[in-house]
């Protein structure tokens, strides 16, 4: 039985696989260390999981509106007030996760040939959203030398009459790159000019620990009227499997993205939204509490990440992630690639990690410090013995 050319082209999710790898590695027995998963590791706070329990018991598990329940639509309305934003609620759209809401944004505003373009390094999926919806990722390069970060003029030179769409990721999934707000009004001058949607996924928002998080619609309603907001509460308040995003802008565009889930997942899970609009409007002692750990987690491991063997990184300045260039490191160890040295790592030492051609750069790898202080000091730990050993058999 053939499958369809579009699912055909896919790539599967590298973090997914590899978690499950070490997953099945812990099952037997095995002492993993596992530095790949992309979620929080502390338990949705309590407030929020009471929200759901009482949702359940008086009877809320019915269908809702396919873009959300209104009361929580008004409580992402009053953060995004907060934030600086004002939108209507016909220009808020609720979705299962904010990866749901990303997919039904490029099914709304894609059609065939429209190419969207994709820093790298990119999150794994937004290449195969675009493709999904019959669009073109275009790659511009970014790397250490520019903190990871698009310029206007980096931008012009992968530009066509086709393209449609650019997806700016700040904090970054996988570098932690911030964008000031002098870049982003960059950008947002350059997206003006030319006339192109900007995607500007803001889930890693409230992860920042140098700097401050800024919203690209922040700057001017005429950037504004081009950019969809996607967020959620999955980092923010470590409810990733609870499977609510949203999406904010144009109201032709979250009407199209309703009506297409109208037709696909009908309505994000009803006890869940009732739990997230505790997130919203709740006690959120946890946001500041979590961002505290991950700046602790992050100030520790760092200095130990650069005494290994050939290690150049950037501290990121958000989310929960390092990204260091292993190139020399892989040199050291007499190895042929990083996609090489993350396998040996899991093999040999039993430290997972994410190779970074997952993410389009391939002399890189992703270490996730959303584990356990303790844990992750012994994973550097390992993973310097490793290219020590190496490097003396090298």
């Amino acid at each position: 039985m053939e499958l369809s050319q579009r699912v055909q082209k896919l790539t599967p999710s590298s973090t997914l696989a590899i978690t499950a790898k070490a997953n099945e590695l812990k099952a037997s027995g095995q002492d993993v260390i596992g530095l790949a998963a992309g979620e929080p590791d502390f338990n949705t706070p309590g407030n929020i999981i009471q929200a759901a329990f009482r949702a359940v018991e008086a009877g809320k598990t019915k269908y809702t509106p396919a873009g959300g329940l209104p009361q929580l639509k008004q409580a992402i309305q009053s953060k995004l007030e907060r934030d600086g934003l004002h939108y209507q609620l016909n220009e808020i759209m609720v979705a299962s996760g904010a990866k749901h809401a990303l997919y039904n944004l490029f099914q709304s505003i894609l059609d065939e040939g429209d190419e969207v373009i994709i820093p790298i390094p990119y999150w794994v999926s937004y290449p195969e959203q675009v493709k999904l919806a019959g669009g073109e990722p275009v790659y511009v390069e970014t790397d250490e030398a520019t903190a990871f970060k698009v310029t206007a003029a980096k931008l012009d030179t992968v530009k066509t009459a086709r393209t449609k769409a650019l997806i700016l990721n700040t904090p970054s999934n996988p570098t932690g790159a911030l964008y000031s707000e002098d870049e982003l009004q960059e950008v947002a001058d350059w997206a003006v000019k030319n006339n192109i949607i900007v995607v500007s996924d803001e889930i890693y928002e409230t992860l920042v620990y140098d700097g401050k998080h800024i919203s690209i619609a922040t700057l001017g309603d005429a950037i504004k009227a081009l950019t969809v907001v996607i967020n959620g509460v999955s980092k923010s308040h470590s409810m990733t499997g609870w499977r609510i995003g949203y999406a904010a802008g144009d109201q032709k565009i979250i009407k199209a993205m309703t009506d297409l889930a109208s037709h696909s997942t009908s309505n994000p899970t009803t006890p869940s939204q009732w739990a997230a609009i505790e997130a919203y409007e709740g006690d959120q002692t946890f946001l500041k509490e979590m961002n505290a750990t991950f700046k602790s987690r992050l100030d520790t491991i760092y200095p130990l990440l650069m005494e290994i063997p050939g290690i150049s990184c950037i501290k990121p300045k958000g989310a929960f992630y390092l990204y260091p260039n292993v190139k020399e490191t892989v040199k050291l160890c007499g190895l042929n690639s990083a996609d090489e040295l993350v396998e040996q790592l899991l093999e040999e030492v039993l430290v997972a990690a994410v190779p970074g051609s997952s993410f389009g750069s391939p002399d890189n790898i992703r270490l996730s410090y959303a584990t356990d202080l303790e844990s992750m000091t012994e994973a550097i730990k390992r993973i310097k013995q490793f290219v020590t050993d190496r490097m003396e058999r090298a």
